[in-house]
């Protein structure tokens, strides 16, 4: 496949980045330009607040290398990225954030690795600008112990700035989670994996969007996704109380045989029922974190509704509330449920010559 035959994707999930987006489009639009590729952007509105929408339509307006995804309200950023990757139309697709701490500058050396024959290529911080030694602290903890826990290798380091192939966005597409954990996802489908370092910059502009709150739930998700670890905990926490609790039965029959002092019945009982009441409420709440993924993923709910109506009238300054509203409904596999949604074609992979 030749520079020119290769269509290489850039998918941005926005969410309230009003402040950033000029100088997002302008330096995707140099990138572009630079590229010895074919390429297009898929800009993910996630149900933004401010008016992120309507500047992204007015400034991509009449340029057909930009594309405009809009949600119909924010579903959050994986469930974001999930729509940018089905509809990339691109042979590799790249997956980037927004605020331009991931710079545009390191997708060449992406589509270089690619062009070798990788078929997911990480982009792997080797620093992290501008951010609070909390929030470092904290990721690299958090990278260390997924991989530690995880049934599955998770690279170091590694966020959601990477280049997939197509045949890794279609595998990607016939998992049908409801609490995508991406990153556990993609290591988990394989493929040959190469990694580019990068340094991650400060933020362009505005003030992060994504709030402790997020990150706990993506690490819940991360672990309850790929590792088993917490139940295997459980039972092994239960079988210790069990035996301490059995140590301290024999303790009290020996002091009692032995004429020591001794409340009749309530030292035991209390103890026991304690130990074994949390014991039992802990088993309960990881068992029933589990019951609850499960219930989730049965429902079958669609993963996201796109809403192509309302970016149109954004980009004509009409009210989004203008009648004609009709959401096209995604199911997490990529396909349309009453109509409409982007088209897809098959598209050869890089020679690995």
């Amino acid at each position: 496949m030749t520079d020119r035959d290769a269509l290489i994707s850039l998918v941005i999930p926005v969410y309230s980045e009003e402040a950033v987006i000029p100088a997002l489009l302008e330096r995707m639009t140099l990138l572009m330009e630079q590229l010895p590729e074919r390429a297009e952007v898929v800009l993910v509105n996630d149900g933004s607040r401010d008016n992120s929408l309507q500047l992204m339509t007015r400034l991509t307006s009449g340029d057909e290398r930009f594309r405009v995804v809009n949600l119909s309200r924010n579903y959050g950023h994986q469930t974001a990225v999930t729509a940018g990757l089905n509809a990339a139309r691109g042979d590799a697709v790249i997956t980037m954030d927004a605020d331009l701490q991931d710079p545009p500058e390191v997708v060449p050396q992406l589509v270089q690795k690619w062009r070798e024959g990788n078929h997911i290529v990480l982009a792997r911080r080797e620093a992290r600008a501008g951010e609070s030694i909390f929030k470092r602290a904290t990721a690299a903890a958090f990278y260390r112990i997924i991989r530690r826990l995880s049934s599955i290798d998770m690279p170091l380091d590694v966020g959601d700035f990477r280049l997939l192939d197509r045949k890794v966005v279609d595998a990607l597409s016939n998992m049908p989670e409801q609490d995508r954990y991406l990153r556990g996802m993609i290591s988990w489908v394989g493929f040959q994996t190469a990694e580019v370092p990068f340094v991650r910059e400060e933020r362009a502009a505005g003030e992060s969007k994504y709030p402790l709150r997020a990150m706990i739930k993506l690490a819940v998700n991360g672990l309850l996704g790929f590792s088993d670890v917490p139940l295997r905990l459980a039972l092994w926490f239960g079988m210790i109380i069990s035996m301490l609790a059995l140590l301290f039965g024999v303790y009290i029959l020996i002091s009692w045989f032995f004429g020591g002092e001794v409340v009749e019945g309530w030292t035991s009982t209390v103890l026991i029922v304690t130990m074994l009441g949390g014991l039992q409420l802990l088993m309960i709440g990881v068992v029933g974190l589990y019951i609850g993924r499960i219930h989730n993923e049965v429902k079958r709910r669609p993963l996201y509704f796109v809403d192509p109506d309302t970016a149109a009238r954004a980009a004509e300054g009409q009210p989004q509330g203008a009648p004609g509203h009709h959401p096209v409904n995604k199911l997490s596999g990529g396909d349309d449920v009453g109509g409409g949604g982007a088209s897809h074609t098959s598209r050869a992979f890089p020679s690995s010559e």
